[in-house]
């Protein structure tokens, strides 16, 4: 009697593991979509090859710009790890010189007008433990200001596209074109 008892509570015992082994393996597989992705671009831009490669936050009905990215306060430009620009080839942005290399990139947006800073410090983290963006202006190798407009259409997660003219910063209900020749 107790064999079989313990026969039937080792047999349970063992099903219990293999069911439990089963679902967890089946989460492993379906991982959570992170809530602010890496994404990457690039285009040919006056004559050099560009890529920015940036985390990609989404609004989730938040307030954006004068909400949860304050005006006239440099911000990281994207989410987690720095967003990063690399070109070939020295570029003109607004008219000043960018040597090709690669950057981190920050903006400190305006109701009206941004500036976006390349900074020579590639390999951190966003934002300080305080909350406040990880760019130090020691290292800043440009700065330039540009005209933020009311864009086409809402744009869910921040996106950054690439063309002739140079690139443009979406999100939100705001276009931040950036002109590279």
């Amino acid at each position: 009697m107790k064999k079989l008892f313990f026969l039937k509570a080792f047999t349970m015992l063992a099903f219990a593991f293999l069911v439990t082994s089963v679902a967890s393996a089946q989460d492993m597989g379906g991982k959570k979509k992170p809530s602010s992705p890496r994404d990457t671009v690039s285009g040919t831009v006056g004559g050099a090859s560009v890529t920015i490669a940036y985390g990609s936050p989404s609004a989730r009905g938040r307030k954006i710009f004068g909400g949860l990215v304050p005006y006239d306060k440099a911000w990281r430009l994207g989410a987690n790890q720095v967003t990063i620009i690399q070109t070939s080839a020295d570029i003109k942005v607004e008219g000043k010189t960018l040597p090709a290399g690669k950057y981190s990139v920050f903006a400190t947006p305006g109701e009206k007008q941004w500036i976006i800073t390349f900074n020579s410090v590639t390999n951190q983290w966003g934002i300080k433990d305080d909350g406040s963006a990880n760019d130090d202006p020691s290292k800043d190798v440009l700065s330039v200001t540009v005209k933020s407009m009311k864009s086409e259409a809402f744009t869910e997660a921040l996106t950054f596209k690439i063309d002739p003219k140079g690139f443009v910063i979406l999100w939100e209900n705001v276009a931040v074109p950036v002109k590279i020749k």
